[in-house]
C-alpha cells in the first residue's frame, strides 16, 4: 500500500514538473501526455492488485465477491464517464440548434436525457450485480 502512495506522489511531482517545463518552452502536450501516461500506470497497478485484495478483505471467504465489488465500481464508473461524455457532446450540438430555431428545444431535450441514461443503466447494473453478493 506503501508503494502504491509512493507511486501516486511521484506522479503528482511529475505533474507539476511538466507544468514547469512547458513553462521552460518544452512541448506542454508531451509533458502532460507524460504524466497522464504514469498516472495510468499506477491506476491500473492499483486496480489490478491492490484492490482485490482489499474487497477479498471486505467480502469474507468468497473470491468471486471480490471481483464483484470491482465490477459493480468500474461499471458504475465507466458508465458515469460515457455518459458525461455523451451529454458534453449532445449538450453542445442541442444549445447550437436551439439558438438557430428555438422551436426544437423539446426535441433536443430527448437527445439530452437519453444521454443521462447511460449512468442510469451502469447504476442499475450496479445494483443487480451487488445483489448477487
Amino acid at each position: 500500500m506503501m508503494l502504491t502512495v509512493y507511486l501516486l506522489i511521484m506522479v503528482s511531482v511529475l505533474t507539476v514538473l511538466a507544468g514547469f517545463a512547458s513553462l521552460n518552452g518544452i512541448k506542454a502536450k508531451k509533458a502532460l501526455g507524460l504524466s497522464v501516461f504514469a498516472f495510468s500506470l499506477v491506476l491500473t497497478f492499483f486496480l489490478f492488485f491492490l484492490m482485490p485484495q482489499a474487497a477479498r478483505a471486505q467480502g469474507g471467504d468468497n473470491p468471486a465477491s471480490s471481483s464483484a465489488f470491482l465490477a459493480a465500481a468500474l461499471s458504475t464508473g465507466l458508465a458515469t464517464i460515457g455518459a458525461g461524455y455523451a451529454v458534453g457532446a449532445v449538450g453542445s450540438s442541442a444549445l447550437g440548434a436551439v439558438s438557430e430555431d428555438p422551436k426544437i428545444l423539446g426535441k433536443t431535450l430527448i437527445y439530452v436525457g437519453l444521454a443521462e441514461g447511460i449512468a442510469i443503466y451502469g447504476l442499475i447494473i450496479s445494483i443487480m450485480i451487488l445483489g448477487r453478493v
